[in-house]
């Protein structure tokens, strides 16, 4: 009996071993992905700052900056591409809408960011975009991998259309949580007009063209990042716009067009760091505590069956009974 028990423990022990390292090397990198419906809003806010007025081509000083940011799946879209790319792909329209402290549009840039659901590299395909000019995005925008790593990464700057490091400045602690910090510097660059400005009936696209007044840009980037799930659950920015040159300034060099450090708002850093710590558990289960747990308890069994094992072989328990002897017959 000791030694069938034995057998069953044994086979157990071999089954949790074996499903340790699976789990973690198999299943997880196939289990952990970015869902296509998901649906995100953030408000960030710059409180004070500075902002141009249009109306008078003078830059003033305001209260608050407020801008609303908001990330939706596209499923359809992202399950069109998927047939194609014979992956897993996440589709993003993204929306930047900025407004100032009288609640109006200040510029609404939006975006589609589309990447492998897994790893989150980009994916190239027909429709990705920065207000509306076709990109080739390298490197990572909004999230960065599952398990980030304690390095450099290419980051995509949806302002110059370019890609530049984002680089790692060391673990910090944010409201409880072990992270990640990494800063990015854009230096002053000349960058284009959006789309959608409150100068009614002028043609962003060609305002450069038309006045010869440029604008330029140049920001300082800063993400907390959650290394398990590669989510950031803070982000700031010391951001400044000019204009410069040309008729639309009145013989001015330059005007500051927007200056101010935002910070994402205090109640959505709250939900952020709560969303963050649930999935957190999620991905930890199939890198952590499910495959150390199968291993220990592998062990565990094993032990255990052996133990089994050398009590049914002990000296007073012979392993097989001999066989009776036959009785002597006399002659």
């Amino acid at each position: 009996m000791r030694r069938k028990a034995s057998l069953v423990l044994l086979a157990f022990a071999v089954f949790f071993t074996a499903l340790s390292p699976l789990l973690r090397w198999y299943a997880f990198p196939r289990l952990a992905k970015i869902p296509p419906g998901q649906y995100q809003e953030m408000v960030l806010e710059a409180k004070p700052a500075t902002l141009l007025e249009y109306g008078s081509m003078k830059a003033k000083k305001v209260d608050k900056v407020t801008i609303v940011q908001t990330l939706k799946g596209n499923v359809e879209e992202s399950e069109k591409i998927e047939r194609s790319a014979g992956r897993d792909v996440v589709v993003w329209d993204s929306l930047s809408y900025v407004q100032g402290p009288d609640g109006k549009m200040v510029s609404a840039i939006p975006e589609r960011y589309i990447f492998d659901a897994h790893s989150q590299a980009p994916v190239h395909a027909t429709g990705e975009m920065v207000d509306g000019d076709p990109v080739r995005r390298e490197g990572i925008e909004f999230k960065w991998p599952f398990l980030t790593e304690k390095r450099d990464y290419a980051y995509f700057d949806a302002q110059t259309r370019t890609s530049a490091p984002i680089h790692y400045k060391g673990e910090r602690t944010f409201r409880g949580m072990d992270v990640y910090y990494f800063e990015q510097t854009v230096p002053w660059t000349k960058v284009k007009y959006p789309r959608k400005m409150p100068m009614p009936g002028i043609d962003a696209t060609k305002l450069e063209q038309q006045t010869g007044t440029t604008r330029w840009y140049t920001t300082r980037r800063m993400f907390w990042v959650d290394p398990v799930t590669g989510a950031p659950v803070n982000g700031e920015e010391i951001h400044r716009e000019e204009l410069r040159g040309g008729s639309l300034l009145g013989g001015r060099d330059k005007v500051t067009a927007f200056a101010g450090h935002v910070k994402m708002r205090e109640d959505y850093v709250d939900a952020t760091v709560a969303l963050v710590k649930k999935n957190r558990t999620a991905v930890l289960m199939l890198t952590s505590y499910l495959p150390w747990g199968f291993l220990i308890l592998g062990g565990s069994l094993l032990a255990l069956a052996l133990y089994l094992e050398a009590r049914g072989r002990g000296p007073g328990d012979p392993a097989e009974d001999p066989a009776p002897r036959p009785e002597p017959v006399s002659a």
